[in-house]
């Protein structure tokens, strides 16, 4: 499959390569099962073999990586006034949204920073982003910071590998699978932190 892929987009014009990258890097905001680091990766194969360059792979992507994180970003700002708070949505009360919000206008902008380091949370991340109405000219500088250096290290990778883009897929699906674990295990810590803390509250 991943052969496949790479043959798909080495056959197109330099132009519709580099169009491709920016596709996958917006649409894996807004739908994360979107392959995004796998086609990077193979953008990085294609700038060892001449077919396109370094420096407008990584723009293109980290421009798609910034604006996939605003688009949900702007979501969450939408739904947290016209929806949430309004009381559209009656199992998310406003009084939890309200301490998910101030938990997030502390650490949220360390989480933007890191946000590209966490594959599988990341439209979470940029929809919380926006509910919680942080900074946009701080959030954009963030956000933009966490692509250029997590796009940079992938297409290094693609590049330094070459054709063999399977070994880059596979250690980059190890390193989701553990991201993943470790944060489902901190998301359930703090849970049971929560309810803990709510029932010392009441006693």
């Amino acid at each position: 499959m991943i052969e496949e892929i790479l043959g798909r987009i080495a056959a197109l014009a330099p132009f519709w390569i580099y169009m491709s990258l920016f596709f996958f890097s917006y649409i894996e905001n807004v739908f994360p099962p979107s392959p995004s680091d796998l086609v990077v990766v193979i953008g990085g194969s294609l700038v060892s073999t001449g077919a396109i360059h370094f420096i407008p792979t990584l723009i293109l992507t980290t421009v798609g990586s910034v604006l996939g994180f605003l688009t949900l970003y702007y979501v969450g700002s939408q739904l947290d006034q016209k929806v949430i708070r309004a009381g559209k949505i009656k199992y998310i009360s406003v009084d939890a949204l309200d301490k998910a919000e101030k938990w997030f206008n502390k650490y949220g902008y360390y989480v933007i920073l890191a946000n590209r380091f966490l594959p599988g949370t990341r439209s979470v991340i940029s929809f919380f982003a926006g509910l919680s109405e942080l900074v946009l000219k701080r959030t954009i500088i963030l956000a933009s910071i966490s692509a250029i250096v997590w796009n940079s290290i992938i297409i290094s990778l693609g590049v330094f590998f070459g054709d063999n883009v399977a070994v880059v897929d596979e250690y980059l699906s190890a390193y989701s699978n553990i991201v993943l674990i470790i944060t489902g295990a901190a998301a359930v810590i703090f849970v049971i932190y929560l309810l803990i803390r709510k029932r010392k509250n009441k006693t």
